[in-house]
């Protein structure tokens, strides 16, 4: 029996999604590139650019019917370079590289918390609510490293003087890629609905803001999402500690007649004895 079935050698990949994810691969390892030579803006932009890409090869696969077990695959290990180690190394190049062995333990635990979270994702995939996200996202948390760097390099900040707060939030963003805190997934979007021409407004309105100031916008809008999970961590631990203090106390079930104690029946049986017979 030959190790590869002639049908297995014969199956090919589908060019247009791994097209896309190839390319988030690159964007990826071109963001190392600039960061060994000191270009660290440059960095930050291409780790955004592997976001878009990365978000588009999943959309382009589900809308052409072109999923495959190789591209779920490949798909995770681009992750892996884009969102893992490229983020990781990047931060550590700017600001964590003078905190001695504190930098490179922050990096390594962001690296770490990432290829947890594709691990158990991976495994996960099946069975967890698809609107929701267990941990914060690889992406979204390589968009808070990179638009720290891209928001303090356009402010004239040096990575020694961001060294504290790029430290802090390197350990915050891989901590929360392996907590079981949820995130919106966005996946109940339906791109092929109609929507109200509304909407449309808003996602002009939307491109026109981060157009306006990209660095600080894309900054604070991945910010906000990534304390969005906690903060409806803490609604829902509220909601669940009111419902039990609110919920009613069962009512104590009546109490059983005592019973007479041994003596009591022996003196009752003794005057029973005793009392005079006609």
């Amino acid at each position: 029996m030959p190790l590869i079935t002639p049908e297995k050698r014969r199956r090919g990949i589908y060019i247009l999604p791994n097209l896309f994810t190839t390319a988030a691969l690159f964007a990826g390892f071109y963001a190392i590139v600039q960061a060994m030579n000191q270009r660290f803006e440059v960095a930050a932009v291409a780790i955004f650019v592997a976001m878009v890409l990365d978000g588009l090869d999943g959309r382009i696969a589900r809308l052409t019917h072109t999923q495959s077990e190789f591209g779920a695959e490949y798909d995770s290990l681009s992750d892996m370079v884009s969102f893992g180690a490229a983020p990781a190394l990047v931060m550590y190049e700017w600001a964590l590289q003078d905190l001695g062995k504190l930098g490179w333990i922050a990096a390594f635990i962001y690296c770490a918390g990432a290829a947890l979270r594709l691990a158990r994702f991976n495994t996960n995939i099946d069975v967890v609510d698809k609107r929701y996200f267990q941990g914060l996202p690889s992406p979204a948390a390589a968009a808070l490293i990179a638009g720290l760097v891209w928001v303090g390099i356009d402010n004239g900040f040096s990575g020694d003087e961001l060294s504290g707060y790029a430290c802090a939030l390197t350990i915050f963003a891989g901590v929360s890629m392996v907590s079981n805190v949820l995130f919106w997934s966005g996946k109940s979007i339906n791109l092929r609905k109609s929507v109200p021409f509304i909407v449309i407004i808003a996602l002009v309105l939307v491109f026109a803001l981060v157009s306006s100031y990209p660095p600080g916008i894309l900054f604070g809008l991945f910010l906000i999402y990534a304390g969005s999970g906690y903060v409806i961590w803490a609604l829902r631990w509220k909601r669940r500690k009111d419902k039990r203090a609110n919920a009613p106390v069962p009512a104590a079930a009546p109490a059983a007649p005592a019973p007479q104690a041994d003596g009591a029946e022996t003196s009752a049986a003794a005057d029973d004895d005793t009392s005079p017979r006609n």
